[in-house]
């Protein structure tokens, strides 16, 4: 088993790459996805200082089925979207390889992190090659079984917190701080630490994950 890190490059004949081009300083974080029949069905929340703008122009893409705004805010939308094109979600279907979530998607590009053999991490490769999607590869290492419990970005955030003082009592440092320092969204920091949080904890008491 191994771990792999990618910085993916959607084309701009994807509606995706397109959109997320045309604004290149909104975020399109991706929280959920799943396939449907002959489309692919997810959940966004996208970040921009001009939602309705680019909530019209997601909605006019051809490949955009249907565009749902759950939740708004002045610059954060919550999203539930149905494409004809779901690129991504099809190169990891094909590969057999689980697409980790939430995935941010900016200024057409988007880095993912992927566990899967090498054998599977290779097909991936191979299928992002046939969807036109150019990657780079920061990473592939084997991974021992301490490993495994977390992603590299889980590992990463949990480390900053400990040497911040976020778990320290009294708490030295906010999670707004701790967001900063890790150069992300509050909302991205809080879920995954809590994600992080649930498998130490879960592995400490001898439960299944």
């Amino acid at each position: 088993m191994a771990t792999a890190k990618l910085t993916i490059t959607i084309p701009t004949d994807v509606w995706v790459g397109d959109l997320s081009t045309n604004h290149p300083t909104a975020e399109f974080r991706v929280l959920a996805a799943l396939p449907a029949e002959q489309t692919g069905v997810g959940l966004l929340e996208l970040t921009s200082t001009d939602i309705p703008s680019v909530l019209r122009e997601m909605a006019a893409y051809d490949d955009v089925l249907d565009v749902e705004p759950l939740r708004a805010s002045e610059e954060t939308a919550l999203v539930r979207f149905e494409t004809t094109d779901p690129i991504l979600l099809l190169s990891m279907q094909e590969s057999g390889v689980p697409l980790e979530l939430p995935i941010t998607f900016r200024d057409g590009e988007a880095t993912l992190e992927v566990t899967a053999s090498h054998d599977r991490l290779s097909t991936l490769g191979t299928q992002l090659e046939l969807f036109d999607i150019a990657f780079d590869v920061e990473f592939v290492r084997e991974m021992t079984a301490s490993e495994r419990l977390l992603t590299e970005r889980q590992r990463q955030l949990l480390t900053t917190a400990v040497e911040c003082g976020y778990y320290d009592s009294p708490r030295t440092c906010t999670l707004t701080d701790l967001a900063a320092m890790a150069d992300i969204a509050k909302s991205t920091a809080s879920e995954t630490l809590h994600r992080a949080e649930g498998k130490v904890i879960k592995q400490y008491v001898g439960t299944d994950e």
